[in-house]
């Protein structure tokens, strides 16, 4: 089985991360979305809105599973025997910051990371922007799945 993690914090997912999740699921048997746990980072939304935006997201679609995890990523993949790890790639910074990543984790592990650019239409999107919407009031409800609706 061919099987890739998403790795992210996802706070909160974007359309930019749906895009990659609904193209990776075309080149992997199982693409698991893991939410990274890091008590050291503030986040807007609770690791379990988190988690339910995802699954919420991804309810109908059986090769996308979501889970969290704490800890190396690599060491996660070999935990649930992931062999690459899947990322989206928006712009030159992008790639620089995971060219880096993607090479120290294969001088690590054999976990190969497989990069797709992501749409024209989501490149713009990322989760700080769509948080400083939300707390400016503004409508994010365009830059996010249905699954992420805040309550009044």
């Amino acid at each position: 089985m061919r099987r890739a993690i998403f790795p992210g914090s996802f706070d909160p997912i974007t359309l930019g991360h749906y895009d990659i999740i609904k193209r990776g699921v075309k080149l992997f048997d199982e693409v698991v979305v893991a939410i990274g746990v890091n008590s050291e980072k503030k986040y807007m939304f609770s690791l379990e809105e988190r988690q339910r935006f995802l699954e919420e997201a991804f309810k109908d679609q059986p090769k996308v599973k979501v889970v969290t995890y704490k800890g190396l990523t690599i060491d996660f993949c070999k935990e649930i025997d992931a062999q690459f790890i899947l990322r989206g790639l928006r712009n030159p910074a992008d790639f620089e910051f995971e060219k880096a990543i993607a090479h120290t984790n294969r001088k690590l592990s054999k976990i190969e990371t497989v990069f797709l650019l992501t749409a024209a239409r989501t490149s713009y999107i990322s989760s700080s922007i769509v948080r400083d919407v939300i707390r400016n009031n503004g409508d994010y409800t365009v830059l996010v799945p249905d699954s992420v609706r805040l309550k009044d």
